[in-house]
């Protein structure tokens, strides 16, 4: 099998890295992360002038129809530079599910174009971590449906035009575009432990028109949802790169009794084991892009919860290593390093942490 790049995939990867060291250093999103809004606009639109929020938009709609291995690069790419922007959430996921409907008139060219954004809000409190538990009910009165529930740490609702909303129409799925402005829609915002925004968001009586309706139901919603833990993986090999090596240098430059600490035996083997959890993160991320699209739901599963898996545990490793090796500066607001740590500890439970993800693997094994 081959494993290598197309040369528009590498130029791809290194435009999206020559941008986050230039137009997105650390300093920028310090700056970034304590606006009032908490995301940038400007850094929006500036990935909307790279293509790169049209990535997943099919061409008849304006974008360029690339799949998962491209957005692996991308998202290997953008995870250094822990972008505070709802990429993931309305560039991946968000037009992933969408692009399986027909959608409004216009609405994935605009998202290609930075003009809107839009984000799933399907989680909810008592869910753990399970994708297919939804208590938010519809109901229909007249040719209007109505909303009540409640969702929980939606990933950047506040910034969103539009929120994907599922809910229980008797026993079915169902998925809605509702606006975020919509009567009865309310959010309780706050910052996450990485920086990012989310929200509650509460739905009290939201009334629809059908043409609300997404014909869309939950194979869609998981298959959107495979796509985004794809992406997800691949972010956290990025930050896991980084992280690696921001240490081994540090190990290098470190001096202590006349020497770089770098030079004794036991921090090597601490570096090794870094490295080993590194390449064996970017292995299991490398078959999730592979498979993240497959219409084998079992093979798709196995693949995936295994990589999530891998990568949980990778993340948090390396992360504690980092942090253990830069000794107090590794926990400082101040280094990028204790930013990566945060980052990669919020992906160990974004779509579902690592003891869930096992017990999936274990169920798609066994009806296998």
């Amino acid at each position: 099998m081959d494993f290598s790049f197309t040369e528009e995939q590498l130029l791809l990867e290194d435009t999206v890295r020559r941008f986050v060291a230039k137009d997105y250093a650390f300093e920028k999103r310090r700056a970034i992360r304590a606006s009032a809004d908490g995301w940038s606009r400007d850094a929006w639109q500036a990935l909307a002038d790279l293509g790169l929020l049209a990535l997943n938009v099919p061409e008849e709609h304006g974008g360029l129809g690339a799949g998962p291995v491209d957005t692996m690069l991308v998202m290997n790419a953008l995870g250094p530079g822990l972008l505070l922007e709802p990429y993931l959430a309305s560039a991946v996921v968000g037009t992933a599910l969408l692009r399986e409907c027909p959608p409004q008139a216009g609405l994935l060219e605009q998202m290609a174009a930075g003009e809107r954004i839009v984000v799933l809000a399907h989680d909810e409190p008592e869910a753990r971590g399970n994708p297919g538990y939804v208590a938010t009910l519809c109901r229909i009165e007249g040719t209007d449906f109505l909303l009540d529930g409640r969702k929980c740490v939606v990933a950047h609702a506040a910034a969103a035009d539009a929120l994907i909303v599922s809910a229980r129409l008797e026993d079915e799925l169902v998925l809605f575009l509702v606006p975020r402005d919509a009567p009865g829609l309310t959010l309780d915002a706050y910052p996450t432990l990485d920086g990012t925004r989310a929200a509650e968001v509460h739905l009290a009586g939201v009334r629809l028109p059908a043409s609300a309706l997404l014909p869309a139901g939950a194979d869609a919603l998981e298959r959107a949802l495979d796509i985004g833990l794809a992406a997800l993986c691949a972010e956290a090999v990025g930050i896991m790169q980084a992280t690696l090596d921001a240490t081994v240098d540090y190990l290098r430059t470190r001096q202590q009794f006349g020497q770089p600490i770098g030079r004794f035996q036991a921090l090597q083997h601490r570096a090794a084991d870094m490295l080993l959890h590194y390449e064996q993160a970017k292995s299991m991320s490398t078959l999730a892009a592979m498979r993240c699209t497959s219409q084998d739901a079992a093979l798709r599963r196995r693949a995936l919860s295994a990589a999530k898996v891998a990568i949980g545990r990778a993340a948090r490793f390396i992360g504690q290593q980092a942090v253990q090796l830069h000794g107090g500066m590794g926990m400082s607001d101040e280094f990028i390093v204790s930013h990566w740590f945060k980052r990669l500890t919020a992906i160990e439970i974004e779509f579902g942490d690592s003891d869930t993800h096992l017990q999936y693997f274990i169920e798609a094994s066994a009806f296998s």
